[in-house]
């Protein structure tokens, strides 16, 4: 090779932070000098946290200091280069990519417009929830879809609490309720996590606060069911669940739209609420809609072949949530889209890491294929349902309780091993279990 190949990846979410990191090792480091390659991470926030985690940081339960990462620091240690910026247009022709100013909170420019150049293009940005247009989602209810996110419902929620305690008035009928409006994974852990760190909050000298009767938290979904894309028996197990935990769960129950402090079904019910969740529908962002000219469907995933190349261009791939990579095995064979989820994105990734010498040379890759190792939902501290190893067994093996918490767990450091090595998240787990002991299990502010 005599000119540097430029492989840009945009997303520092699971799977591009994951692939940024192996490649930096691969390429970056001194053995490997000689293979001119160039490896840069785009990402619109400065940190990363696995998005699946951002339910225990809207709860309050996760120390972020322990958790967050940083793109610049985890670039310097892995031979990789970060650009800080959103990504706002491709220029297939001169293989470049546009990348939107930076400002920070005081509206104060830190990085400039930036182009870059590429020859491999990986993205990898993730996704969105869907309003599907619901009146008044925009302006009232609260969205999960970032670490800022989570961060701004715990300080709401933990404010919403001081002013419980501290007024002398009967509470409103809107007041300390958490209405949770879709119950898919992110839903129904914020649900679990909820019913746990409140009281724990509350527990902390807030004596005019009653838990049990002052605190409510309510989940809403359309479908028949709660956890709609899982099997029956382990929708049934999460909701009883959480109703043990006091949950009210509300299924069949469309929102028809939102105001400040309430929710309306389309059943004519109302239901006052304090703090509204958005939760329901996934789609990738709006600004992907024929970006470049290339191929998307309805809900703005690019189109993309089996090789995880787009449907036009060879030369960009794209993985994760936002890509829509066949699934030809789903469906009892009748086909179907690769589904969102971490595990998606943890394989895509290995896979674009084990063709990277092909995609550099121009040759034949290999395809991607999904394999599906079910699927694990947090319901607190100690407990988790779903099904293990359906792609391995033709079926789905049940587990529950605290064996599919601790596979819940492990499912996490994976994405850990991913990005530090084994040693460093060994003495970093043994480090915040000692670190537990002497902390308060809730975060106040």
């Amino acid at each position: 090779m005599t000119q540097e190949h430029r492989i840009v990846i945009v997303g520092g979410g699971a799977g591009g932070l994951e692939l940024a990191t192996k490649l930096g090792d691969r390429f970056g480091s001194r053995k490997n000098a000689s293979k001119k390659v160039s490896v840069i991470l785009v990402d619109k926030n400065r940190t990363h946290l696995w998005k699946p985690k951002l339910h225990e940081v809207a709860a309050g339960s996760m120390d972020l200091a322990d958790q967050e990462l940083d793109y610049i620091a985890q670039a310097h240690w892995h031979h990789f280069s970060f650009r800080l910026g959103e990504l706002t247009g491709i220029d297939r022709e001169k293989r470049q990519i546009q990348v939107a100013p930076f400002y920070d909170d005081l509206g104060e420019l830190i990085t400039p417009e930036q182009t870059i150049d590429y020859d491999t293009l990986i993205i990898s940005i993730g996704s969105l929830t869907n309003d599907f247009g619901t009146p008044g989602v925009e302006q009232y209810a609260q969205r999960l879809e970032s670490l800022a996110d989570a961060k701004r419902f715990h300080l709401r929620l933990v404010n919403a609490c001081l002013r419980a305690q501290a007024q002398t008035q009967p509470l409103a009928p809107h007041q300390l309720q958490v209405v949770i409006i879709g119950a898919g994974a992110t839903g129904v852990e914020l649900a679990a996590e909820l019913h746990r760190t409140t009281r724990a909050i509350i527990s902390f000298g807030m004596d005019r606060v009653d838990p049990e009767k002052d605190l409510k938290v309510i989940l809403i979904e359309a479908a028949p069911k709660i956890l709609p894309a899982l099997a029956p028996r382990i929708s049934n197990a999460a909701e009883k669940l959480l109703v043990d935990l006091g949950v009210e769960v509300m299924t069949d129950a469309k929102v028809q739209k939102i105001q400040a402090d309430r929710v309306f079904l389309s059943n004519g019910v109302e239901i006052p609420a304090e703090l509204i969740v958005w939760a329901a529908g996934v789609k990738a962002p709006d600004f992907l809609s024929g970006i470049g000219g290339l191929e998307t469907n309805r809900a703005n995933q690019l189109l993309v072949l089996p090789t995880l190349q787009s449907t036009l261009d060879p030369r960009i791939f794209a993985m994760g949530d936002c890509a829509a990579c066949p699934w030809p095995e789903a469906n009892n064979g009748k086909g179907g889209i690769v589904p969102p989820r971490a595990q998606a994105a943890h394989q895509q990734a290995s896979h674009l890491f084990s063709q990277i010498n092909h995609i550099i040379e121009g040759k034949t890759l290999k395809p991607y294929q999904y394999r599906d190792f079910g699927s694990l939902v947090s319901l607190g501290e100690y407990s988790s349902v779903g099904s293990m190893m359906g792609g391995l067994i033709g079926g789905s093996l049940m587990v529950e309780g605290l064996f599919a918490k601790l596979m819940y767990i492990s499912l996490y450091k994976l994405h850990q091993l991913a990005l530090h090595g084994w040693v460093k998240v060994f003495l970093d787990t043994i480090s915040r279990l000692i670190h537990r002991r002497t902390h308060s299990i809730v975060k106040l502010h």
